[in-house]
């Protein structure tokens, strides 16, 4: 079972949370009924959908949900923002707080690790556990952003079909190293269909404004603030070097290694079975049942 919950984020933004799991008992606690609670959240682009196949796994053992944050999926998109790193760590604890998550296992891909990692910074009495998968520490500098850009250019918009769609992005994205038919149905997620064509499902314009405030620092120091037991993860062909990620889980008080072979920087979504190996001994011990 499926169930939208609506949560009010920073400003008043409505925010859209999903819940893989049965609703509890009546009269059941909410972690004794369904387990510890474990917060998905997906990186720039992404939506909350995205998690689906990790969530359901996660539900026979957590309380699994999943947030689109502000700017992505069903979650309000406002016009002028914010878009800050602050607002999305905002929204992020806002959400652990008004579901009772707390204390929280966090799951972050790529933008939604850094606001996982800054949220069990900022609010460690809230956060139990972090899986931390295939985001930087490190500044990725203004040629990064200049590239992003241009990128969202190429798209040849609109496209007529969701099939059209899974090759561009699978096959045809002159970014491609080779072909990569999980990337294709990735980007088919976030596509609405329009009067023209099928186009993003967000504003380029607002995710170029959210990533404009991470890709220019760098985020060591919150990094070795994390007191809980974290886990770094990295596809051998993702974003997030061997070195990098090791150094992180040195600078990390309770850190822990992990890589998946044969995935790119989608992890979760390239190598689902290999993704659950690295990530399910972790949360075992971090968070026994």
């Amino acid at each position: 079972m499926v169930r939208r919950i609506e949560v009010s984020g920073t400003g008043g933004v409505r925010l859209a949370a999903w819940e893989f799991t049965d609703p509890p008992k009546a009269g059941a606690g909410s972690e004794g009924a369904r387990g510890p609670g474990v917060l998905l959240l997906h990186g720039l682009l992404g939506r909350a959908a995205h998690w689906a196949e990790t969530a359901r796994w996660l539900s026979t053992r957590y309380r699994a949900v999943a947030l689109d944050q502000r700017g992505h999926g069903r979650s309000d998109k406002p016009a002028e923002g914010p878009f800050d790193r602050s607002t999305y760590v905002d929204d992020a604890e806002a959400a652990v707080e008004q579901l009772g998550l707390a204390p929280v296992t966090l799951i972050g891909h790529a933008m939604g690790a850094l606001t996982a990692w800054q949220l069990a910074a900022r609010r460690p009495d809230l956060v139990r556990a972090l899986v931390i998968c295939d985001m930087r520490a490190s500044a990725l500098g203004a040629a990064s952003q200049r590239e992003w850009a241009e990128w969202f250019r190429s798209w040849p918009v609109p496209f007529a079909t969701l099939a059209d769609v899974r090759k561009w992005f699978g096959e045809d994205d002159p970014t491609l190293e080779r072909p990569n038919p999980a990337r294709g149905d990735f980007f088919a997620e976030v596509m609405a269909e329009r009067s023209d064509g099928w186009r993003p499902a967000f504003s380029c314009r607002q995710m170029l404004k959210a990533r404009e405030t991470w890709v220019r620092d760098a985020h060591w120091e919150e990094l070795a603030l994390v007191e809980c037991p974290t886990l770094v993860v990295r596809g051998l062909d993702g974003q997030l070097g061997r070195a990098e990620a090791q150094e992180m889980v040195r600078v990390l008080p309770r850190g822990q290694y992990a890589e998946v072979v044969d995935a790119g920087h989608l992890v979760h979504y390239d190598q689902p079975d290999g993704w659950r190996r690295a990530v399910e001994p972790f949360l075992a011990s971090a968070l026994p049942v």
